[in-house]
């Protein structure tokens, strides 16, 4: 999967460059961010200002500050939609260099069981996911690289938390405690999601299998065979169903809580008076940023497990191929190995089950 296009002469000017181009585009992206951050706090202390009775800010000047965060969206946006587009033929690229890697083999990978699906379905799949949980965990470290500092030197009039009194760098520590402690009770609230996502793709698959084979012969896929293998497709996701639902409960009330865990943080330095509005503004969104980026696990768990899963796939897939071009080392009598043993087994049991006579594993 990654050979076949970063490491192939043909593919180099596009996977490289390409990938250094992508991360160009998103640090800029982030730059951008830090940009706003700070028009912001400038911002909303004007209106602090503006709203205090003795007022001499002139409606221009707030006329200014919103033209200059329409500059600043402008180029934003401008950055963004041409970074994901670039993205996509990249990602398009990786994609095509599998899929002529696997053409190229063909003959091969052919008895593989579900090997038209590999290469179309799972390829597919493998670069759209790589393009969405790529992007979004090179943003998420630029994020933390750019902000993180920023939040260390906004966060100096916070000496203390409530309840818990004086920390050292308390808006700092308050935001690493508080992505960790959700990272780590979500994992643990999920650890079963892996399994039975796993076992949802075997009930899956035997029933897929079965209307296949009953496409050739007429004494497969009859009503009560497939009812039950349905049963059992319908019994998996109601389980998957039930587990996520508390899963997604435990994300969700973390995820809504912590919107106001900097404003809690907080309260004592706005009580006395010790920040500005715009402060308070930098201060929350540099939180919130350093809190998204250290919670990339959390946000994109989803994503990640169907990647793994895909990304198995598609590496037995090319262990497959690797296995059937390997040199024959079985002497006259001897035993073949296991893995050729049983990729054998396999293609010789689709094959009689699929109507036809016992044929070689190479064609």
């Amino acid at each position: 999967m990654f050979t076949e296009f970063f490491c192939q002469p043909g593919w180099l000017y596009w996977s490289w460059p390409g990938m250094v181009l992508i991360g160009a585009g998103t640090w800029y992206q982030v730059h951008l961010d830090v940009v706003i951050n700070a028009w912001f706090g400038d911002f909303y202390d004007l209106i602090q200002k503006a709203l205090s009775k003795e007022s001499d800010v002139s409606k221009d000047k707030i006329y200014g500050y919103l033209f200059t965060f329409s500059e600043i969206a402008g180029i934003y946006i401008v950055v963004a939609v041409m970074s994901v587009f670039f993205t996509k033929h990249w990602t398009f690229r990786w994609r095509q260099a599998m899929n002529d890697f696997c053409v190229e083999h063909w003959r091969e990978l052919r008895q593989v069981e579900g090997a038209s699906q590999r290469v179309q379905e799972d390829t597919r799949r493998f670069a759209i996911m790589v393009e969405g949980i790529g992007a979004s965990l090179l943003q998420s470290l630029m994020t933390l690289v750019a902000f993180l500092p920023i939040l260390h030197e906004l966060s100096k009039p916070v000496k203390a938390l409530p309840i818990i009194g004086e920390v050292p760098h308390a808006m700092v520590l308050l935001t690493i405690t508080w992505a960790l402690l959700g990272t780590v009770g979500l994992a643990l609230v999920g650890m079963r999601l892996p399994g039975l996502e796993f076992q949802n793709q075997l009930v899956e698959a035997a029933f897929r299998k079965e209307l296949v084979f009953g496409e050739d012969r007429e004494d497969r896929a009859q009503r009560e065979v497939v009812d039950q293998l349905f049963a059992a497709v319908r019994e998996s996701y109601f389980q998957v169903y039930f587990n996520f639902m508390y899963f997604d409960f435990a994300k969700w009330s973390y995820l809504q809580f912590g919107v106001i865990i900097p404003y809690l943080a907080l309260v004592p330095c706005i009580a006395e008076g010790q920040i500005t509005l715009g402060q308070m503004q930098r201060l929350v969104s540099a939180f919130s940023s350093v809190e998204r980026s250290l919670q990339f696990l959390v946000r994109n768990w989803d994503q990640i497990v169907e990647l793994i899963s895909v990304y198995k796939r598609l590496r037995q897939f090319s262990l497959t191929l690797s296995d059937e071009m390997s040199p024959r080392s079985d002497a006259p009598g001897d035993f073949p190995s296991p893995s050729r043993l049983g990729h054998r087994h396999v293609y010789v049991e689709l094959d009689n089950l699929s109507g036809g006579s016992e044929k070689p594993s190479n064609p």
